[in-house]
């Protein structure tokens, strides 16, 4: 059986989907509709950058949803590649706006609309430079909410992603991770500060849970037959009221992305297809489970060479 995962932030490229949007008349349209829905050419801003502009969270959130919904489509109906079989669909932060999109869930054009809202609620959240992000390598999370629960009275931080095995991320206020790199570093743990210009996924966007709690509610969510799985429980859903909860949730709560593809590869899935730019999510797949079959979608040769 097989999942198809869709990414999030940091995958973005200028020209990524170049040559899907070249070729496929289908793929041009939804750019089109894309610059329509937005009001300002977010097809440029991808194919021809300047990066600068596209790695603003506002505009990447938009951007890789559109490629990832593009190459979905291009999947499903070009090349007759039935992606409903899919035991679950799942996506690493914004990618779970993917997964929900392409999954029937969520319209394109409500999809693009709430994530151009959510882009700006989480950037503008916290004060520039107030806030940030550490990668944490090799250690578990067991340990690291040890060294935050001993630590709690100097500083406050939270485990934002657990990724895969060896690779946590925290957010928090700038002056709490710094003092916090440096008990990591006494500890003999490897942890680097990630370009990020916001503390994403922990209690200091609750100005963004604010606005996305009332966004999501005016939305329509469509009732599908697939099955997702949340990054905030790591376990299946199809409700569409509880998925809309747990994307209000998702803003300050932690993404269980290792959790997930456990839970998944313990439900019988042995085959993971990401859809969308860059290679992340599969590297993180093969870090957590190796026997697993991961084939990463995002050129036309990738969909020549997919069995399913």
């Amino acid at each position: 059986m097989f999942s198809v995962i869709f990414p999030g932030q940091g995958s973005q490229l200028v020209g990524m989907g170049k040559e899907f949007y070249d070729k496929f008349n289908t793929v041009k349209d939804l750019f089109k509709q894309a610059d329509d829905t937005l009001n300002f050419s977010i097809s440029s801003l991808i194919l021809e950058g300047p990066k600068e502009e596209l790695d603003l969270t506002v505009n990447t959130q938009p951007a890789i949803f559109l490629i990832s919904y593009s190459i979905f489509n291009v999947v499903k109906n070009e090349f007759k590649l039935d992606l409903n079989k899919a035991k679950y669909f799942a996506g690493h932060s914004l990618g779970e706006y993917s997964a929900l999109s392409c999954a029937g869930y969520l319209d394109f054009v409500d999809t693009l609309k709430i994530l151009r809202i959510r882009g700006d609620a989480m950037q503008n959240s916290v004060p520039k430079g107030q806030g940030g992000m550490v990668a944490v390598l090799g250690s578990t999370v067991d340990v690291i909410e040890r060294i935050l629960i001993e630590n709690k009275e100097n500083l406050k931080a939270q485990i934002a992603n657990d990724n895969s095995e060896g690779q946590i991320v925290l957010s928090g206020k700038i002056e709490d991770l710094e003092k916090l790199m440096q008990i990591l570093k006494d500890n003999s743990i490897k942890n680097l500060k990630l370009p990020v210009s916001a503390p994403f996924h922990c209690d200091l966007m609750n100005n963004a849970t604010r606005i996305m709690r009332e966004e999501l509610n005016k939305l329509n969510f469509n009732n599908a037959q697939n099955k997702l799985i949340s990054n905030v429980s790591a376990n299946e859903i199809k409700d569409p009221d509880e998925l809309k909860n747990l994307l209000i949730k998702q803003i300050e709560n932690r993404v269980r992305w290792r959790e997930s593809v456990i839970n998944m590869i313990e439900n019988d899935v042995d085959h993971f297809i990401e859809i969308g730019p860059g290679k992340v999510l599969s590297g993180l797949v093969k870090r957590i489970n190796k026997n697993v079959k991961i084939d990463t979608i995002n050129s036309l040769r990738d969909i020549e060479g997919l069995k399913i």
